[in-house]
């Protein structure tokens, strides 16, 4: 059974489908274009076939993976991000940003494809068109 940490939270809810363990370098490698499970498994160097299967199996289920038969005999997937998945790369490279900033070693930078420098992080208010240094948070009651 899949574990959940049950509490009124959107980080709480969003960890609750994406925070076990190896979901978010699965996503990492379908945003890299990696799509077939044993493309994904060589990726991740460790991950179980059954926990690469669950983890699919929960990303799908949740709407952020489809999958397409590309063999029938034998039957074989290929796995794609919906829109909704492919909106996660934010996530991601906010963890990468944030990884360059606090880790020893770095491994990519998340840059800029037309100037080549190194990006960070910013909020934006499309109601005011402006972006903001700093956000807070509101609750609905």
């Amino acid at each position: 059974m899949k574990k959940s940490y049950n509490l009124p939270c959107n980080i709480a809810e969003t960890l609750n489908i994406i925070g076990d363990k190896w979901t978010l370098l699965i996503v990492r490698d379908l945003l890299t274009g990696v799509s077939k499970f044993s493309d994904l498994k060589s990726s991740l160097s460790g991950i179980a076939p059954n926990i690469l299967s669950d983890r699919l199996r929960i990303l799908e289920e949740e709407g952020l993976v489809k999958t397409e038969l590309y063999s029938k005999h034998p039957p074989r997937l290929e796995y794609e991000l919906t829109k909704k998945g492919q909106d996660l790369k934010h996530v991601l490279n906010a963890i990468a940003i944030w990884g360059n900033e606090y880790l020893d070693e770095k491994f990519y930078e998340v840059i800029d494809p037309q100037c080549g420098h190194e990006v960070e992080p910013t909020y934006y208010c499309p109601i005011c068109e402006k972006v903001t240094p700093s956000v807070t948070y509101r609750t609905f009651d």
